[in-house]
């Protein structure tokens, strides 16, 4: 080594070290407690109630309690004398669907749009050294230039994240580019070898023409792989500033291996700094192979996704961070490696969470159409709703970005093609999205033929035969059919399917569903998944699986102001027969033994079948205590038939090794059905 690479190597440990040990450039403070809430058509707020965020005016739906409406929230906030000088900047985590803010009775902006941060600068609106009065009118009400505008999903209203008050110096690293960090980590080429990028970010510095910026990469064992100094950058506002990374032999982010590291952007001197922000990220390569399977960096998955909604039971969207964790390891117990963002993006608490235990994440563009209403009109062609879509998306990209869990972008949800030129939004839709991030590929989820599912990289075939029509020994042919079409060997797809199963709802025979109905037996359900995962997993055609819903979640256009097709209940408590299926299937590091129908204890007919899930291998099943002949039906699925049960019944299933048992108690031969 040379003395001049000697000597800046130690100049740029010596910046670092200044940097690391420099005063916090900027401050965050939580906001959510003290808010008065009350609705904006009441006179005046004598009626007002305190409330803590998260919060929404639909915590608890049941049927026609759904309300679209808009609310008024409200607090003070002390600004100390010590702060002038400083900028200071409200951000919140978001709103549903539509939010103006004031201070101090000034209006300060508005955001539409109801799964993304916004944020506003405040610093020449606020009374330093006094009390402020902050005021979000916050409105789920049905707007036609705001997506969705169509959806199965209750929006239920509210400020339903975070509110954060960022204090920082006057030249900064932007906290209002989109929302973000500010900072962007933009791969352009990652392989075992090397990754090579560029680090990409916004300033906003009204008392510099020039300054110094320091990007510093670190791995997770403390050890800097990369850094990069531009010593005098010309700032121009709305340009960002780019500063290229490369090193070898990366530690590559991968489900197997989620590795991140670490990115330090520093503004100004680094002993004295203007500002600094830090984030983490992975490296990875997502690509599709010509035999149609997803590979991170050249390594195919076999992805078992589930589609994740915004809500649970007694609370609406107001999610704690423990509710989004708690849903996390239930995801991981069942066994997916994947999970979809529904009609729009997760809090980032759940996706910093994504990125550490290694789960793919496909994020949603919110412009959907609910499939029970068919009147619905779920696109409309005027400049608002095109720029509000291309909007949101501008702000799901920037804020996911540096997210190595983010593996896809969906763009839309089984839209009609007809009437106005949908297909031809989609495609600006792609393009956008290919324009902000070309390292991730675009995903729709299709209900229909036709050359919608032709634009977007990934495509998902939204699949419900033999629920409502048909039998579900159809999706055998659709397979076949699907292969051998020479017009689709281009297309890149996978299979979304689940309908509806009501814990509560019981039947002895399994009959097809009929529309309007409020019987949604779970027995329904269960052989439903059971059929489709057998032939599907025969099939062996699809990039990805995707089950309809992890949860069940509030849909005010379902006769029972839910939709039910969760395999886990709106409490995110009680696990369907159909969980235990797939943790069977999916879970390869926790075994499975389960007794299906377990809820089922009280049956009509003495001639009964027991079905039992076993990952291990055949079980044992005593009735009574003695063995039964038990046959192999599918992969973890066995059954004993042919049974002749009366009266109080002790079922039992044992584990081929013993390690396991289960057991249920039905009486059988007194019961009615319950409806």
């Amino acid at each position: 080594m040379c003395k001049r690479t000697i000597i800046l190597t130690l100049w740029v440990l010596l910046l670092s070290l200044a940097a690391s040990a420099a005063e916090p450039t900027r401050a965050t403070y939580n906001l959510n407690d003290n808010w008065r809430f009350y609705y904006a058509a009441d006179a005046d707020a004598t009626d007002a109630r305190v409330v803590s965020l998260p919060h929404t005016w639909n915590s608890d739906v049941v049927e026609g309690d759904y309300e679209r409406t808009a609310a008024n929230y409200t607090r003070e906030l002390y600004i100390p004398e010590v702060w002038r000088g400083k900028r200071l900047f409200l951000r919140f985590g978001a709103v549903q669907s539509v939010a103006d803010v004031f201070v101090n009775g000034s209006y300060v902006g508005s955001h539409e749009g109801g799964f993304t941060a916004f944020t506003f600068e405040i610093t020449d609106k606020v009374r330093f050294g006094a009390d402020n009065y902050l005021r979000v009118v916050a409105s789920n009400a049905m707007r036609s230039d705001v997506l969705p505008v169509s959806t199965d999903m209750n929006l239920a209203g509210g400020i339903y994240r975070d509110v954060d008050l960022l204090v920082t110096g006057e030249n900064i690293i932007s906290p209002l580019h989109l929302s973000s960090d500010g900072v962007y980590v933009v791969p352009q080429s990652v392989t075992e070898d090397v990754a090579k990028g560029v680090v990409r970010l916004y300033v906003s510095a009204p008392n510099l023409d020039h300054t110094s910026v320091m990007m510093r990469i670190v791995g997770g064992d403390g050890y800097e792989v990369d850094h990069h100094i531009i010593r005098n950058a010309k700032l121009v506002e709305g340009r960002p500033i780019e500063l290229p990374f490369e090193f070898n032999n990366p530690q590559l982010w991968s489900p197997a291996s989620p590795t991140l590291y670490t990115v330090e952007v520093t503004l100004g001197d680094a002993r004295n700094p203007e500002d600094v922000v830090t984030l983490e990220t992975g490296f990875r390569d997502i690509s599709i192979s010509d035999d149609n399977r997803l590979c991170i960096n050249g390594v195919p998955i076999a992805v078992r996704g589930v589609n994740v909604a915004h809500d649970r039971g007694f609370k609406g969207v107001a999610l704690s961070k423990a509710d989004m964790d708690a849903d996390l390891d239930i995801i991981a117990d069942m066994g997916a490696n994947a999970l979809r963002s529904i009609y729009g993006p997760h809090d980032q608490h759940l996706y910093d969470r994504c990125d550490r235990d290694g789960l793919l994440v496909w994020v949603d563009v919110p412009f959907s159409r609910s499939p029970v209403s068919f009147s619905d009109i779920c696109y409309y062609p005027s400049p608002a709703f095109r720029e509000n879509g291309l909007k949101q998306l501008e702000e799901i990209v920037a804020q996911n970005m540096n997210h190595p869990s983010v593996v896809m972008w969906g763009l839309f949800e089984q839209v009609w093609q007809r009437g106005d030129d949908v297909v031809g939004y989609v495609r600006e839709l792609n393009e956008r999205a290919h324009s902000l991030d070309p390292s991730r590929p675009t995903v729709g989820l299709s209900g229909s033929d036709g050359e919608i599912n032709f634009i977007t990289d990934l495509i998902v075939f939204r699949q419900n035969v033999g629920y409502m029509k048909g039998s579900v020994e159809d999706v055998a042919v659709w397979c076949r059919q699907l292969s051998s079409n020479e017009a689709w060997s281009a297309m890149r797809y996978g299979v979304c399917y689940g309908e509806e199963g009501n814990t509560e709802h019981r039947t002895e025979k399994i009959e097809r569903a009929q529309r309007g109905t409020r019987h949604h037996p779970e027995r329904r359900q269960t052989y439903m998944h059971e059929r489709y995962v057998d032939i599907i997993n025969e099939a062996d055609i699809f990039w990805g699986i995707w089950l309809s819903s992890m949860f069940d979640y509030a849909s005010a256009r379902r006769t029972e102001g839910l939709n039910q097709s969760g395999v886990v209940a709106h409490d995110h408590t009680t696990m369907k027969d159909a969980y235990y299926l797939y943790r069977t299937l999916w879970n390869d590091t926790k075994p499975t033994l389960y007794i299906k129908e377990h809820r089922w204890s009280e049956r009509r007919n003495m001639a009964q079948t027991i079905d039992v899930y076993s990952s291990e291998g055949e079980p044992t099943v005593l009735i009574d205590g003695d063995t039964v002949r038990v046959r192999r039906v599918a992969e973890g699925h066995y059954r004993a038939d042919s049974l002749l049960l009366q009266g109080r019944v002790v079922v039992t299933a044992i584990d081929p090794i013993g390690s396991m048992r289960d057991s249920v108690v039905l009486n059988v031969g007194r019961s009615t059905l319950l409806r």
